[in-house]
């Protein structure tokens, strides 16, 4: 059977700061087809550009990210702020999950900081949830009752919404990716530029990087690092299913 991995953000650019590490060893060293989806189209991320052009420019950089990645690019559904826990914006992820039939779903966790995150990840986990129900309104794809396995990331901020710190389950090595990580976000053009006016050169591609740093030294073996935790299987798959287990660790002791 095909293996499939599917990361399902927010917004442009939230794969490629805490996820596309995984997901690019999910495809090099297991041999995944990956996926990539962000939920909302980046419309309110800048003081520059009216919503209309940006719209345009982060759907374009974030199709130049996923193609350097090697991922397949899925269509934002709504506009930044905009993304609310419903059955029109549910039946759309449910759409894609069907078509794409992962067995690993990578998203964001119910503890994020920003709504919209968390609402993004609420969307995504219970479009796994819903793959093989058959009664399922509004979804023209087949359902399916393959395994799935639901894993949440860290929060940008790496703490939760009340300012506590994450703790991940496990990690993942992705000290030999991170430059394939930098350039991946690189390419969000338009979110370098306003942020190296700001806060100097590179200052985006930085930030991602020191989060990196982070989870390596809470992880304990290795550089740089990205965290995870496991959705309860409950629904999703058996207790022993958890195919990221190839690539995650726990902390070293």
């Amino acid at each position: 059977m095909k293996k499939v991995a599917f990361a399902i953000a927010c917004h442009p650019d939230d794969i490629e700061f805490m996820m596309a590490g995984t997901l690019t060893r999910l495809k090099e060293d297991l041999g995944y087809e990956i996926h990539y989806m962000n939920i909302a189209n980046g419309s309110l991320g800048s003081e520059v550009y009216k919503a209309e052009e940006l719209i345009k420019i982060r759907r374009e950089e974030a199709m130049n990210s996923a193609k350097l990645m090697g991922a397949v690019y899925h269509e934002s559904i709504t506009n930044d702020l905009e993304v609310f826990y419903n059955s029109e914006q549910l039946a759309k992820v449910v759409s894609e999950i069907r078509k794409v039939k992962p067995q690993i779903v990578l998203t964001h966790g119910p503890y994020d900081y920003m709504e919209d995150h968390v609402n993004a990840g609420r969307l995504a986990t219970s479009a796994a949830f819903c793959r093989g129900m058959m009664n399922f309104r509004n979804v023209a794809e087949p359902m399916f009752s393959d395994e799935v396995a639901v894993y949440h990331s860290l929060p940008l901020s790496l703490k939760d919404q009340l300012n506590k710190p994450v703790i991940p389950d496990v990690f993942v090595d992705v000290t030999n990716v991170i430059e394939k990580k930098r350039a991946f976000l690189n390419c969000h053009r338009s979110q370098k530029e306003w942020l190296d006016a700001s806060q100097g050169l590179d200052a985006y591609l930085d930030d991602m990087q020191q989060r990196c740093v982070a989870m390596g030294k809470l992880a304990g073996f290795c550089d740089f690092a990205e965290g995870w935790i496991r959705h309860n299987p409950c629904g999703f798959c058996a207790e022993d299913y958890d195919p990221l287990a190839e690539i995650a660790r726990p902390a070293a002791k």
